[in-house]
C-alpha cells in the first residue's frame, strides 16, 4: 500500500481541543510548526487519524486542512515543497503492521 505525505494545518479555538488534537496528531507525524505536522500515512491511517481527529474537534468552530504532498519515495523521504528558513528533515519512523 503506497504511503503519501500529508500537511495537517489545524485552526481550533479551545485551548483544550487544541492539546488533545496535537497528541493525536504527534501519533501520526512530525510537528514542523505550532499548529503544522507532516505525517507519512497510508490510506487506513489516514482514515484513522481522521476519524481520532473529528472526535477531537467542534465540527462548528475548528477547522483542520490536510494536504496532500505526494508518495513517499525512499528512506527518509522529504514532500515537494518549497521552505523559506530552517528546512524540515523527517525522523525516521516505524511502521507497525
Amino acid at each position: 500500500m503506497a504511503r503519501r505525505f500529508l500537511i495537517v494545518s489545524y485552526d481550533v479555538t479551545s485551548d483544550r481541543r487544541r492539546e488533545r488534537l496535537a497528541q493525536v496528531l504527534q501519533d501520526y507525524g512530525d510537528r514542523v510548526q505550532y499548529s503544522v505536522f507532516c505525517c507519512q500515512l497510508s490510506a487506513r491511517e489516514k482514515v484513522q487519524m481522521q476519524q481520532r481527529v473529528k472526535a477531537q474537534m467542534n465540527q462548528q468552530e475548528d477547522r483542520v486542512l490536510l494536504l496532500d504532498a505526494g508518495p513517499v519515495v525512499g528512506q527518509l523521504p522529504e514532500p515537494d515543497v518549497d521552505y523559506l528558513g530552517r528546512p524540515y528533515k523527517p525522523s525516521a519512523r516505524t511502521q507497525v503492521v
